[in-house]
């Protein structure tokens, strides 16, 4: 494939999975600014490997393997640049929720909290269990796209979501309890 026939798919490819492939990166990476660059690098590999694509898998697959390894690179310098005493900021669901007309100020606050708390609680699971927990519960992938995408067995995927929900809903109950 040359370049005069990757720029139309790739202008495809923009049109179909930028706001998903944000979305993920936003989900991911908890903040604005590193989703954008994330998402933005991205597609910029999607471009380059765009004329070794070789079909073997299916088009959406090698999209979101391209993007979960971008999503741990990202995570990964996070976790550097927190050792090294540098704070990356953490965007707060408070801001994104929307309050019911039915609700009092005291039930948005616990609303916000809630949210807050389980993103959180979500940002905490082990690297694995975070991605496939995201790709199931906010991308609504099967377990077979979650395998692909991770680059795993279905078996795996099976364990990182069963560990990653009974993880969750310990931290919940313990929040619960507050």
């Amino acid at each position: 494939m040359n370049s005069s026939e990757t720029t139309p798919i790739f202008e495809e490819i923009v049109k179909a999975y930028d706001a998903r492939i944000y979305k993920l990166c936003w989900y991911l990476l908890k903040n604005r600014p590193d989703a954008q660059d994330c998402t933005q690098d991205i597609f910029i590999a999607i471009y380059q490997g765009l004329p070794n694509f070789k079909q073997e898998a299916s088009l959406n697959t090698w999209i979101y393997r391209i993007s979960t390894n971008k999503c741990y690179e990202y995570l990964r310098k996070s976790r550097r640049k927190k050792r090294f005493g540098i704070s990356v900021p953490i965007d707060s669901f408070f801001a994104q929720t929307v309050a019911a007309p039915t609700q009092n100020p005291e039930e948005i606050q616990l609303a916000a909290e809630q949210s807050l708390f389980f993103w959180k609680a979500v940002e905490r699971l082990p690297l694995q269990q975070q991605l496939a927990y995201t790709l199931s519960n906010v991308e609504d992938f099967s377990y077979k796209e979650i395998a692909a995408a991770l680059d795993t067995s279905l078996g795996a995927v099976e364990s990182l979501l069963f560990r990653a929900r009974r993880k969750l809903a310990e931290d919940l109950a313990g929040w619960q309890k507050k």
